[in-house]
């Protein structure tokens, strides 16, 4: 990552970003109000917590086959432990995604990139109705998330271990649609935009692309840059370490920049 690059994005997003106060769009002020400042506390986020912190104090290591742009932080023979610390999505973007389903009602959702399963976990516990189908190439990282969704009892999650590069093709050409996709699996530009162009023909007009890390480096920042500015978005949330986008078709063409 480029730090000045970074720090300089980090400060015009600070300096563009809006509160609720200032949104005069209906949908979005209505989305961050009650999506991305809801405040509710449910009991799933206790269970997730509890395990990540019984993830933290692991000793166990295993071998991970890293197919995408690669940790910064970790050699591949790594520690359960530091990826739960290091690696694994955080309790804030774990309840946006939680947030995100529970309140949209999805129930289709496909994640690209599983790791030890605790974003897998948020998708599927904000409802037990839906069908959550995660990609996960490494198949070391791959059993300890399938341990973690047994552990908490979670029964609605389909994990396929293999790339993205074999199992999207097949994701599109059997006409599957998904109501949510989580891009956490790839932080390269051509591989994003790869996957983001093949499985727009999955989404519906009330499907969610969530894309995370959408600053972690230039790459993916222009990544972002050319996402929201296909047609077929109608609406992009910059919430600076995540994206959301819309594809609304009453929703007038607009980009935001969100306190997040």
């Amino acid at each position: 990552m480029n730090r000045i690059s970074f720090l300089k994005r980090y400060i015009n997003h600070l300096v563009k970003g809006k509160s609720k106060y200032y949104l005069h769009s209906p949908f979005v002020y209505e989305l961050m109000v009650n999506v991305i400042q809801d405040k509710r506390h449910f009991y799933a986020y206790d269970e997730i917590h509890y395990l990540r912190q019984k993830l933290k104090k692991s000793k166990e290591k295993i071998k991970v086959e890293d197919y995408g742009a690669g940790s910064k932080t970790m050699n591949t023979k790594r520690k359960v432990s530091d990826i739960a610390r290091l690696a694994s999505i955080s309790n804030k973007k774990g309840r946006l995604l939680f947030n995100l389903v529970n309140h949209f009602e999805c129930k289709t959702i496909l994640e690209l990139g599983t790791s030890i399963g605790l974003a897998t976990s948020y998708l599927a516990k904000a409802n037990s109705k839906a069908k959550v189908t995660t990609i996960e190439g490494c198949a070391n990282t791959a059993s300890i998330a399938k341990s973690n969704f047994e552990l908490l009892n979670i029964k609605n999650i389909e994990l396929i271990t293999n790339t993205f590069e074999n199992v999207i093709p097949n994701l599109t050409n059997k006409g599957e649609t998904f109501d949510f996709i989580y891009f956490d699996g790839n932080h390269k530009k051509e591989p994003t935009l790869n996957y983001f162009n093949q499985l727009l023909a999955t989404a519906n007009e009330n499907s969610i692309f969530v894309f995370d890390d959408i600053n972690w480096s230039n790459e993916m920042w222009q990544a972002w840059q050319q996402i929201i500015k296909n047609k077929a978005v109608s609406v992009s949330i910059d919430l600076f370490f995540v994206g959301l986008i819309f594809f609304k078709k009453d929703q007038a063409k607009q980009n935001f920049k969100l306190y997040f």
